[in-house]
Order: structure tokens, then sequence, then C-alpha cells
């Protein structure tokens, strides 16, 4: 019972208005990193693994603020995790082996880590993208609002 109470008090009815306040810049991080909303921290962003709804279901906000362009930032993003993965795991790999790390296994390992990598960071990097939007710029009323494509 207790989760129905929490639910029934977090959703947003027609008489509540939408959070447009500034908030933290960690904790808009927290709940990215959570796959959660960066703006209310409800869940169940994604309606597939690689599909983010175009709703927050929690508050209503729009998770694509607007441009058409809007997620190449979080396309950026996911190249940048990937790439601090593949340098960590090279490093961790040649720090264990030397004098003879295994450049074979590094070079085949390096492209599987990549390409594992950018498939399991992507809904993360989503996420993220919209907490560092929310950061600069944070919701306004329109954010709310149905706009028709």
């Amino acid at each position: 019972m207790p989760l129905k109470r929490y639910l029934a008090r977090t959703r947003m009815t027609s008489h509540q208005q939408p959070n447009i306040s500034r908030q933290s810049p960690w904790r808009l991080l927290g709940r990215a990193l959570l796959l959660r909303c960066p703006n209310c921290g409800g869940g169940r962003l994604f309606e597939g693994f690689f599909q983010i709804k175009q709703r927050c279901p929690t508050c209503g906000m729009l998770l694509e603020r607007g441009e058409s362009d809007y997620f190449l930032g979080a396309y950026t993003l996911n190249l940048i995790a990937v790439e601090i993965l593949l340098a960590l795991g090279f490093l961790v790999v040649m720090l264990a082996t030397w004098p003879n790390p295994p450049w074979d296994a590094m070079q085949y390992g390096g492209v599987v880590l990549s390409i594992l990598g950018a498939v399991l960071c992507y809904p993360f990097a989503k996420t993220t993208w919209l907490a560092f939007d929310l950061m600069f710029r944070p919701p306004h009323r329109e954010d709310f609002i149905t706009r028709v494509k």
C-alpha cells in the first residue's frame, strides 16, 4: 500500500503545476545515471532499450526538448564514455601484463569493448544529456505542453 500511495502522490494531476524550479546539478546527474527523469526522478523513460518515450510518465516533461537534432549531444556523450572505457581497459591490461602485453588480444578486445560499450552506454547517455540540458536550460512551462510535429 505505501508504494501505491507514493505513486498516486507523485503523479501529476490536471490541478498540479509542473516543477520548473532549478535543481542541483548533482541531483539531476544522479537521477539520469539511474535512468530516471532528471526533472522529477520518475522511472520507466524507455519503451525499449533504444527508444525513449516522448514524455516522462510521472511529470509529463517532453524528453526531447524541441530541436530535431536534440540527442546529438547524447551521441557525443556516448562516444566520450566509450573512449574512456576503452582507454581504461587498455591501461589496466597493459599494467597487469607488463612487460609482455598481449597486443593481439588487446586489439580484438578493444573492438568488442567499443561495440558493447556503445550499446550499453546509450540509454545512460540519453538521460545524462537531458540532465546537462536541464542544468543549462531549466524546464519551462512549454516543456510540459503537447507539441504538434
